[in-house]
């Protein structure tokens, strides 16, 4: 009698980005969680697909890539096998704390629960979310002899090495596996051609030195279109007027659920459907809100301040701080036109989006034998700093009050504010 040899299970699933991304032993395992799986329902793009009809990947297509290009950087590295596990593993867990809509309601995570999803994503990794000792992710990975602590350092590190370290350097830097796959991913989902990044030549010219990122010198042209890109999308995509239209109303119906902050919780571990569906049952403001993104009655942007001066900017400071703050500024901004509160709202994204100078500083070449960080220089760092929207503050309003918030609040706008 033949007695069939057993093999590791492993599986291949076809990217339209990567190709064929192999999976098996602990990434194969961590694919299977809960908390992976819910990732299905989170757009990678939040609200894209309002403007882009054909953006509707997900989060977990993202962190499969993500998986799959820190392999391979990890691999062209020459990194011990222990080290491509765990960095690979980050990148395909780095994701799960995320909530509906991806970065829609970063805000009031913070506000609500004290911290943001990279901390969530570790507590996952760490078996302490919100299932604590019923998580297989730390059996999972310490099976496969990795560290459940190593894995959720490269993801929201504790320590100042943890944030140095070279494998946080390949899922979280200026050029990462992260940013390598969601340019890419989402160039294609959208049709914007403004992030068909040049990854195999960046994964080709990768190199390390003391700990550091660098690229040889004849990747120079692939990173020059990978930073170039990188701003074009945030511009011609995320930060799309009408994007912002429905992630500011998003936020505004979850920030006047009522019995928020304390109802609000529960709500960052839901997917997208989940999200409208809770809040429709809360009522109040919240349910219209829901209703009118549905139906694709979006807020439409008045207008606003192209640049803050020195008060304004202190006031916009402290309206990130206590968004409580920012909420009380728009229901003042809405009774000044005779509007409900919730029909005029602020966005602030311009104001605190921006590519820091110190992020350019630490991309590194080596050209002519020499350590050189080019893009921290003119003029590099005009284009790549610039603003990802035309104002430090816009004003949306809902279209029947579009024009009142025109005549009434706009031109007014830095005082009342």
């Amino acid at each position: 009698m033949r007695v069939r040899a057993r093999h590791r299970a492993r599986k291949s699933i076809y990217d339209p980005v990567h190709g064929p991304i192999a999976l098996e032993g602990v990434p194969l395992a961590l694919v299977s969680t809960p908390a992976f799986q819910r990732l299905w329902g989170i757009r990678q793009t939040g609200f894209a697909h309002l403007v882009f009809p054909g953006a509707n990947h997900t989060r977990l297509e993202h962190s499969l890539g993500a998986f799959s290009v820190a392999q391979r950087m990890a691999l062209a590295l020459e990194r011990p096998s222990v080290d491509v596990e765990t960095v690979a593993a980050a990148a395909l867990f780095h994701d799960v704390g995320h909530g509906p809509f991806s970065h829609t309601l970063d805000g009031p995570m913070e506000e609500v629960l004290g911290y943001g999803h990279e901390h969530l994503s570790r507590l996952e990794v760490l078996g302490l979310g919100d299932r604590p000792g019923k998580d297989p992710v730390p059996a999972i990975l310490e099976g496969g002899g990795l560290s459940p602590r190593a894995v959720a350092g490269l993801i929201d590190p504790a320590t100042d090495r943890e944030r140095r370290s070279l494998l946080r350097a390949v899922l979280h830097g200026p050029v990462d596996a992260d940013r390598i796959d969601y340019l890419q991913r989402d160039a294609h989902y959208t049709g914007v051609a403004h992030g068909a990044i040049d990854a195999a030549r960046l994964l080709d010219t990768i190199e390390s030195e003391g700990g550091r990122l660098l690229f040889a010198e004849k990747g120079r042209s692939a990173l020059e279109g990978f930073l170039v890109g990188r701003s074009l999308m945030y511009r011609s995509v995320y930060y799309h007027k009408t994007v912002r239209a429905a992630e500011v109303m998003l936020q505004a119906a979850v920030e006047r659920v009522p019995g928020y902050p304390d109802r609000a919780r529960p709500f960052f571990g839901l997917t997208d459907g989940d999200l409208l569906a809770s809040l429709r049952v809360a009522g109040g403001r919240g349910a219209q809100t829901v209703d009118a993104l549905l139906e694709r009655r979006l807020f439409k942007r008045v207008g606003g301040i192209p640049r803050a001066g020195p008060s304004l900017s202190r006031r916009l400071q402290e309206m990130l701080r206590a968004p409580a703050s920012r909420r009380q500024r728009e229901a003042e901004l809405a009774e000044r036109i005779g509007a409900p509160d919730g029909t005029v709202l602020l966005d602030l994204a311009g104001f605190e989006s921006r590519t820091g100078s110190a992020e350019l500083a630490e991309i590194a070449l080596r050209e002519h034998g020499q350590v050189t960080h080019p893009f921290a220089e003119a003029p590099w760092d005009r284009l790549l700093l610039r603003p990802s929207t035309p104002y430090s503050v816009a004003l949306y309003a809902e279209p029947g009050w579009r024009g009142p918030a025109e005549e009434r609040l706009l031109r007014r706008l830095d005082d009342l504010l």
